[in-house]
């Protein structure tokens, strides 16, 4: 079973609160406010649209918001109020040039090899007009490496048994995991996953070698700057000139 499929969507759907979502489009929002370039905004990854249906909806990239997921049943049952295509991340369907700007939340672009995430934000850069924005979401390299090992087990509100177990490889900046999902029916999904997670020197080399200029880097929703305490990553980047 794909790892992000329906196992995905129904065990991480009910951590997504009303609370969360509202602060991550408004982050989302604030850094697209000032954006000169015209066209639309690709949501890369979007799953079921938490956050492309608001954001077309009002604010700055009302009617610009475009979202992209492979995975069949997160479009199904995606919010309505945007366009969406499936496809896959790593072979973009958009013409070089045609979009302003792109964001993936929750490490999304980094779930495949290395050498796929090169080939990934090189496309992404392709699709971008000049001056066109990227923003990315991830956890911090060193939150992770100061915690290499998680483990929990929890009932969800619709009495589903989630389990998961994961251990971070400081060395490969990989966290590898299984997680299991036992619904109410009795029906099991289960699934591996391998996020990769860049400390923020590896992480700025790598967007300035596919075609990227950092233009900012929070440690937080406030925009406040990352420290030892921040519990994410979040870098603003454009697509550099020449």
């Amino acid at each position: 079973m794909s790892f992000f499929g329906e196992l995905y969507l129904r065990s991480t759907l009910p951590f997504l609160s009303e609370d969360t979502t509202a602060k991550e489009v408004a982050y989302l929002a604030g850094s697209f406010e000032d954006l000169q370039v015209p066209g639309p905004v690709v949501d890369l990854g979007c799953g079921h649209g938490r956050h492309a249906a608001r954001l077309n909806a009002a604010g700055p990239l009302a009617g610009r918001v475009v979202g992209l997921e492979l995975d069949a049943l997160s479009l199904q049952e995606r919010l309505p109020g945007f366009p969406a295509v499936r496809a896959d991340l790593r072979s973009l369907p958009f013409r070089t040039g045609s979009l302003a700007g792109a964001y993936a939340w929750y490490s999304t672009l980094f779930v495949f090899s290395d050498e796929e995430h090169v080939t990934v934000l090189r496309d992404v850069a392709r699709c971008l007009k000049p001056g066109g924005r990227l923003v990315l979401h991830s956890v911090p390299y060193d939150r992770l490496a100061s915690q290499p090992e998680a483990s929990f087990s929890t009932r969800l509100p619709d009495g589903s048994l989630l389990e998961e177990e994961s251990r971070f490889d400081a060395v490969r900046g990989r966290d590898e995991g299984h997680r299991r999902l036992t619904r109410p029916d009795g029906r099991v999904l289960s699934g591996r996953y391998a996020i990769r997670y860049y400390p923020l020197a590896d992480l700025t080399q790598l967007l300035e070698f596919t075609g990227f200029s950092m233009r900012w880097v929070h440690g937080g929703l406030e925009g406040e700057p990352p420290s030892g305490a921040s519990t994410d990553l979040i870098v603003g980047a454009e697509l550099r000139h020449g």
